[in-house]
């Protein structure tokens, strides 16, 4: 496998994350959007991952390939009395996909979540992704709900699987 590191994103890595959002919306309808990215500017994106940075709960990883952005993983942990609690994202470019980024994203999510006293993590993923549900199931994620009718592509519904990971 080629090189890949994994670190924290900062906010010098607005721009590059930017862009990586408009490509891996362009690149698959698993997202929540499409190849308009998120619609955030690049001074908020700054401020999201400098938040992101300085919580105690919450972190943004991305997976580098020399310069080049080609995975992220995210946990959000939740305040008060759901504090034992974060929320799971993670993507890929489709170009990498299959080759064990996920994996190496979640390895360091997990590990994060041990060390910042996180006891379950929860993800939703589209139900006909089973790429991406073979890869938590993997980890030890399990099936805990179904939300149907979760999203609408123009005329065609989707349903969600809930997926949690019970790290106590």
């Amino acid at each position: 496998m080629e090189y890949i590191t994994i670190r924290e994103l900062t906010p010098e890595d607005a721009q590059k994350m930017i862009a990586y959002l408009k490509q891996i919306g362009a690149e698959t309808d698993y997202l929540t959007f499409g190849e308009e990215g998120l619609p955030v500017t690049i001074e908020q994106e700054k401020e999201y991952l400098k938040q992101e940075q300085e919580s105690e709960r919450s972190v943004h990883y991305g997976a580098w390939k020399g310069e080049e952005l080609i995975g992220e993983g995210s946990l959000s942990g939740y305040p008060r009395r759901m504090s034992h609690l974060a929320e799971l994202g993670l993507t890929v470019i489709k170009a990498h996909w299959n080759k064990g980024i996920g994996s190496m994203l979640l390895d360091q999510l997990i590990a994060y979540a041990r060390k910042a006293g996180i006891e379950i993590i929860m993800l939703e993923v589209r139900s006909d992704n089973a790429g991406a549900i073979h890869l938590y199931e993997k980890y030890g994620f399990r099936r805990v709900g179904l939300m149907p009718a979760y999203f609408k592509i123009e005329n065609a519904y989707f349903d969600f699987v809930r997926m949690c990971l019970d790290l106590r």
